[in-house]
Formats: structure tokens, sequence, C-alpha cells
């Protein structure tokens, strides 16, 4: 396997790439950016020579981190399948923690539902394993988030009450710098995940 001089800072995020759920994305993208960390989501490039598949393993190889939210495992209208990429995508994780050698036996991870013990139903291997709950919460997802990287080497002792202040500063900042270059509101939201996340890099590092 290459080295990755990132390891360490490398994040795997495994959750619903649906509009009904930008809103925690975003938000916890941000809450591991302005944490020093580098998150890692399959849409952060777009080659349609790549497959998805090798996408994902390659990411989940190269983070000591990952966090994976299962909260579309149950389908929400009559005739809609469940989505099962997240818990594959969760499975893979512990398989390469499992039977990985070296750093990857040291890999940490979190998993998040919409709900403390819905997921019992669908993946009844996990009981006994901490799952938190956000309950659709932006705002509880960045603190479930922020306490699980309490453990992280040097980590940097602010609250999640700091964070989301920080993340409303980070809005109103690429809301500006956005229309200051043309963009419309609605070019603003069409974002690109890649787009979103040099943006989040860019205000910490100003």
């Amino acid at each position: 396997m290459p080295k990755d001089d990132d390891f360490d800072r490398n994040v795997f995020v495994n959750c619903p790439l649906d509009e009904d759920y930008d809103h925690i994305l975003q938000a916890v993208l941000f809450c591991l950016v302005r944490f020093g960390l580098k998150p890692r989501i399959a849409t952060e490039r777009s080659d349609a020579g790549e497959s998805r598949i090798s996408k994902i393993l390659d990411l989940i190889r190269s983070s000591r981190y990952s966090i994976h939210d299962l909260c579309r495992c149950q389908a929400r209208d009559e005739g809609e399948y469940y989505r099962l990429n997240m818990p594959f995508e969760l499975g893979l994780d512990f398989g390469c923690r499992h039977y990985g050698s070296g750093r990857l036996t040291n890999k940490v991870i979190l998993v998040l539902e919409e709900q403390q013990y819905r997921y019992q139903a669908a993946i009844s291997d996990l009981a006994g394993s901490d799952i938190e709950a956000h309950h659709g919460d932006y705002q509880l997802a960045v603190r479930k988030v922020r306490n699980w990287l309490a453990d992280m080497p040097d980590f940097e002792a602010i609250g999640a009450a700091r964070v989301l202040a920080d993340y409303e500063d980070f809005q109103e900042w690429y809301f500006e710098r956005q229309r200051n270059l043309g963009f419309s509101d609605d070019d603003i939201r069409d974002y690109s995940t890649a787009e979103l996340l040099r943006a989040m890099i860019d205000w910490r590092l100003n």
C-alpha cells in the first residue's frame, strides 16, 4: 500500500449524499476541518473512469479515522428500498481494521444514526457497539463528532458551541466571498464537495 503522509489526519466520511442530509454533512465536514483534520469523501473527486468501489477502498485504507452515518438504513416511503451503501462501507472499514496490519489496526471509527437503537433491527451484529444518535439535527451531529475527536492526539480543547459559532461565521464569509466573485445564491448552493472543502480550509487558514 502506498504511503499516505496524511493518514493520521484523514477522516473517511461515509454518509447519505441526498439533499435532505446536506445540512448535516456540511456541518460535520466543517467540524473536521476546524480541528485540522482532512475529510475524505467519495464525492471529493469525479472521474468516470474510476470505479466507485476502488475509490471507496482507497479512501478507507488511507484514513485513520472514519465516520459512518447509517441514518438511511430504513426506507421512508412505500416501495422505496433502504440504502445498503453505508452499511456495506462500514463493513469494509471494520474488515480493514480487523484484517489489516500495521497502522490499519489503529483505525478509529464513529458510527452515527438518526435514532439511537433503530440500527439493531437492520444490523444486529452491531449490538453492543457505541452508536451515537443525531436525531437529524446538525448541531447535535457536530457535538457527537466533537466529543468523539476529544481523544485525538493534540486535540484543541474547545467546546461544540465554539465550533458551531465558527460554522456560522464560515457560512457568512463563504456567501459574501462567492457573491463578490459574481456567484448567484443558486450558484452558491449548487456547490461541489471539493469546492466547499477548499473554502473551509481557506477560511481556517485566514
